[in-house]
């Protein structure tokens, strides 16, 4: 690639944007004298003129105003890539380690929040891959599922379980008003029929379910239960939006798996960024928790 030099390309991009070698040399801190040479050296390099001299100031010919549009395109690109680049290394970090469902249901929806508030820090996101600590996931952050987990972990949802179903399933398949008109009905699973079993025998409920299909994973049933394909045992606190919006509907308050939550865990020696990321998270659930 034959390019012209770049002191010369430089100087006459800004004398040809500002139409004046005089305005030019005030940007680039240097004389007049010192554009005209550099311009002057472009046109014999080029072996064409760029700027017409006039008494009074220059004006570019149809040829620098051709080349002059291609340096400002050119340099700016560079001009940009370099902001960018400066930007992304400075830009502070923190990662957490996350269930899909929590930051699918959850997280997601609020995160334009902490990226409002915070725009300084970028957040990543990761799977938690069976992690129980923040250190085995490799990040500094860790939401995890359960009962209470040894150590330091603050409570940020509630994860009792509710039958669970989208209007448009009641109208069809409705009223259901008693917890043994379930039976009859057709209840989705995660992963396994043990939920269920376990939450109508507290009912005092008996006798054969429907055989519904089983979901491997939490995005995929509730998936099924918005699209009024049945009704799934649901995490409420994680779901409080679809409920707040009337997409999905809790049918009984009488729940499963209350002593279980949705716990965050913080990593030793936080960053400064790791500790936004946690305190804000901790104030977002004591909100979601205060509207529900």
């Amino acid at each position: 690639m034959k390019l012209p030099p770049l002191p010369t390309l430089r100087a006459f991009e800004a004398a040809a944007r500002r139409e004046s070698f005089l305005q030019a040399a005030t940007e680039l801190g240097m004389t007049a004298a010192a554009v005209s040479q550099h311009v002057k050296a472009l046109e014999d390099w080029l072996g064409l003129a760029l700027f017409e001299r006039r008494p009074r100031g220059v004006r570019l010919t149809a040829d620098g105003r051709e080349l002059g549009a291609a340096c400002s395109e050119g340099l700016g690109h560079i001009a940009r890539a370099a902001e960018r680049l400066t930007a992304r290394k400075s830009m502070a970090r923190t990662s957490l380690a996350c269930m899909p469902s929590v930051v699918t249901h959850w997280l997601g929806p609020r995160l334009p929040r902490f990226r409002a508030q915070h725009p300084q820090i970028q957040v990543s996101i990761v799977y938690p891959l069976g992690s129980l600590t923040p250190d085995e996931a490799g990040a500094d952050l860790l939401i995890c599922h359960g009962t209470r987990p040894p150590g330091r972990a603050d409570r940020i949802l509630d994860a009792a379980t509710r039958p669970t179903c989208a209007p448009a399933y009641l109208e069809r398949h409705g009223p259901i008003s008693t917890p043994a008109d379930l039976l009859k009905q057709d209840l989705l699973h995660d992963a396994t029929e043990a939920a269920w079993q376990s939450w109508l025998a507290a009912r005092g409920i008996e006798g054969p379910t429907l055989a519904g299909p089983l979901y491997a994973d939490f995005n995929l049933l509730v998936s099924s239960v918005l699209s009024g394909l049945g009704i799934g045992l649901c995490p409420t606190a994680l779901i409080s939006d679809h409920l707040a919006a009337g997409t999905l509907s809790v049918l009984f308050d009488e729940a499963a798996d209350e002593d279980k939550a949705y716990w965050l865990r913080s990593g030793t020696d936080l960053s400064g960024p790791a500790a936004i990321l946690r305190d804000w998270l901790l104030a977002e659930a004591a909100s979601s928790a205060s509207i529900a």
